[in-house]
């Protein structure tokens, strides 16, 4: 049962209910259309025609025929032919069979009457990424009810705040770390608020996780100078130097995911605490500060000893490719750990670590003054 939301609650909601909208309608130059004469739709695979394809062992170059028919748009049930390139890469390169459903790029004439070509982009995965998506939202808000919908609208300013408010900074040539800073302080608020609620938990909560993320922050600045690491060891970073941003400081954005990457499990941590110590002060208020400080440090010396792990499982999970090859060649130790990416991610585990073992201690000093004020609970409760 979804319990009756507290009057600040609501307003809280509501507040970001009209954000995320906002951030949904408001345009900006980057999500413009390059090209005016296409339209993108969802098609289905009739037959394919391989004779224009080479194979050279496992890869496949050339051009893949394609008949296709049209399931949405002005040109529903429309049968053309379409033309999937391959360039010989497997990470890029899509191989399709009939019955495959597609995202296709219609190219069109000056007056969108006719299409002159066809380009099959990918498979179409929109619709089983929005089951996917209600099946979580469903499994949420029935085990967490209220705050499952608060922990949904979250998850979507956060998303969204990305997409149209800090990416774009980016791309507009805004100093990444500042403006990297700034975003996850916006996003910290208003999670932490939003999940705890504007009180005394959620103050401490905020300002435990705030203080693990500029120590990141300031942490990730000092070792990333000294690991003299580009920016551009990011996948696809040097594209965006080839595509008209030449003014982009990769090395910063680079060193800005450091923090923004261990801001959530940071948050997660500091609420950790703030809640236990708030359990603790609900059922003995006459508890003093230097206990309810020591049950912090106990709490949280159990929740790093797993986070810092699970941050390291959650880097290293998508390199294991890299690292089987680096066994399967026979590469010594000493020459992988030197590897500019291989550092990359060791900075970007270690550095987050200092974070999470950090905001622990920090999070129950923060929470054993300002749980065990009067003051303190007059004005927030």
């Amino acid at each position: 049962m979804i319990k009756i939301p507290k009057k600040s609650d609501f307003v809280l909601v509501v507040l970001l209910i009209i954000a995320c909208f906002s951030l949904i309608v408001v345009p900006n130059e980057f999500n413009k259309e390059q090209e005016s004469n296409t339209l993108r739709v969802k098609a289905l695979v009739l037959s394919t025609n391989n004779d224009l394809m080479v194979e050279t062992g496992i890869l496949k170059t050339g051009t893949q025929r394609l008949q296709i028919k049209i399931l949405n748009g002005k040109f529903k049930n429309a049968e053309i032919q379409a033309f999937n390139q391959l360039v010989g890469r497997m990470e890029f390169d899509k191989f399709f069979v009939p019955g495959d459903k597609t995202l296709t790029v219609l190219n069109l004439n000056q007056d969108h009457t006719t299409i002159k070509s066809a380009n099959v982009i990918d498979h179409y995965r929109i619709n089983m990424e929005l089951w996917l998506l209600i099946l979580f939202i469903i499994l949420l808000v029935s085990f967490a009810g209220w705050i499952g919908l608060k922990a949904i609208l979250s998850f979507m300013f956060a998303g969204l705040t990305i997409w149209k408010l800090l990416l774009p900074g980016f791309l507009k040539g805004f100093s990444p770390i500042p403006l990297s800073l700034g975003i996850v302080a916006l996003l910290t608020s208003v999670i932490i608020f939003l999940v705890a609620g504007t009180n005394r938990k959620g103050l401490v909560a905020f300002l435990g996780a705030m203080s693990g993320i500029i120590i990141t922050c300031i942490m990730a600045i000092i070792f990333g100078a000294e690991f003299n690491i580009h920016g551009a060891i990011k996948p696809f970073s040097e594209t965006l130097l080839y595509s008209g941003y030449a003014h982009l400081n990769l090395t910063d954005i680079f060193l800005a995911g450091i923090f923004i990457s261990s801001s959530g499990a940071v948050m997660d941590i500091s609420m950790d605490i703030a809640a236990s110590q708030a359990e603790i002060i609900n059922h003995n208020p006459a508890i003093g500060a230097k206990k309810l400080r020591q049950s912090g440090f106990e709490v949280g010396k159990v929740v790093v000893g797993t986070m810092t792990t699970t941050l390291l499982l959650a880097y290293s999970g998508g390199f294991s490719a890299l690292l089987m090859v680096f066994i399967a060649q026979g590469t010594p130790m000493t020459n992988i750990l030197n590897l500019n990416y291989v550092s990359g991610e060791l900075l970007h585990t270690l550095v987050g670590s200092f974070g999470l073992v950090l905001v622990a201690p920090f999070t129950a000093i923060i929470g054993s003054w300002v749980f065990t004020r009067q003051k303190a609970s007059k004005i927030l409760n």
